[in-house]
This record gives C-alpha cells, sequence and structure tokens, in this order.
C-alpha cells in the first residue's frame, strides 16, 4: 500500500473555515482551489482519525464516516445527536475536536479533511469512478 502524498498542495490549503458549534450543524470548508466541503459532525466523528478509533473501524470493516452497524438482531437505542463542544486549530494544519461523547484524541489534518470529503465527486474518486 502506497503512503499517502502529504506534500502541501493548494488543493489541501484552505481558504476559509466555518464551524457551527451552536447550531451543530457541522462544518464548512472552502479550499483554495475552488472546491467546498460540507461536513456533518456525525460524520466527523465517525471519521475521527486517532489510533483507537481507527482500529475500531478496521475491526469493523468500516470506512472513515461510515457509521458503526448494529449486531444482527440488535434493537437501535436512543444515543444521542454527536455534537462538537470545543474545536480548536493544531497549528497550521490541522483542527481537534473535543465531542459530547468526551472524546477529543483525533487530529483531522487538511490533508486528511480533503481526503476524506463526503460530497458526490470527491466520493466518486475514492470509490474509482471518474
Amino acid at each position: 500500500m502506497a503512503l499517502p502524498d502529504f506534500t502541501p498542495r493548494v488543493e489541501n490549503d484552505p481558504k476559509s473555515v466555518v464551524i457551527h458549534l451552536t447550531t451543530g450543524k457541522g462544518m464548512e470548508v472552502e479550499w483554495k482551489d475552488g472546491h467546498r466541503s460540507v461536513y456533518t459532525f456525525p460524520f466527523l466523528r465517525d471519521a475521527c482519525p486517532c489510533a483507537l478509533c481507527e482500529d475500531e473501524r478496521t475491526k469493523a470493516k468500516r470506512k472513515a464516516g461510515e457509521p458503526a452497524k448494529l449486531a444482527p438482531g440488535a434493537l437501535p437505542m436512543f444515543k444521542p445527536l454527536v455534537k462538537a463542544l470545543a474545536a480548536e486549530a493544531v497549528g497550521k494544519y490541522a483542527l481537534r475536536f473535543q465531542w459530547n461523547d468526551n472524546h477529543d484524541l483525533g487530529i483531522y489534518s487538511w490533508f486528511y479533511l480533503r481526503e476524506f470529503c463526503p460530497c458526490a465527486e470527491c466520493a466518486g474518486r475514492r470509490n474509482g469512478a471518474q
């Protein structure tokens, strides 16, 4: 498996970032190349890049941003809506969120966020569609 190329590029550099903490809508990023990404907080929480979450996703064979599946026969239980309680810049290269489930280990680099942009165009590119 080839390692990702973290070389700074205009498509991995945000022009503007809006995080909707009070409304709970999520986050919007306008990239310097003109692309626009919209992330919901549940998507971001399910895409947490920390080692603990990555290990859990790998074992469950889930992709970043994909919610956990219920076990066969399990009944869905009430689960509070995922919300970011706080967000902070990590240098000039990333963001860190504090989630309402007390998780705050993930550092979301701009490269990572662009790599997992949930828009149809980017998702199609990741899945091999052109």
